[in-house]
């Protein structure tokens, strides 16, 4: 079995910060059969929390996308720093272009969930 490169394997212990639920689709990209147009849907837990100062930081997200037509792609992205709500809670943007596969990518633009919505 070939072990984990991330900071955060299984097998490590570490000071839980907190992550982030995402979900969402990337953008439609034409096929040469007009038919064929097609998206996909993603969803998923972040990282934990990537300090950048003054109170900011940020979170890495890698997933993948549901399948297509026999084919998935992975999103692998850093998101924007913490955006606050309100309450003391804040959200993040992501954005940027899915791995390639059979000759095309997607675009994709979304914003995670609140953090622990229901903690204090």
């Amino acid at each position: 079995m070939e072990e984990s490169t991330r900071k955060n394997s299984c097998h490590e212990e570490e000071e839980q910060t907190h992550v982030h639920e995402f979900l969402g689709s990337v953008k439609v990209v034409p096929e040469e059969d007009e038919e064929e147009f097609h998206n996909h849907r993603f969803a998923g837990v972040s990282d934990q929390v990537i300090p950048i100062g003054n109170g900011k930081h940020k979170h890495e997200i890698f997933t993948r996308t549901d399948f297509f037509d026999d084919h998935f792609h992975e999103i692998c992205v850093r998101t924007e720093e913490n955006i606050d709500v309100g309450d003391g809670k804040h959200v993040h943007f992501a954005s940027g272009t899915t791995t390639e596969v059979e000759d095309h990518v997607h675009d994709f633009v979304f914003a995670t969930l609140i953090e622990d919505p229901i903690g204090d």
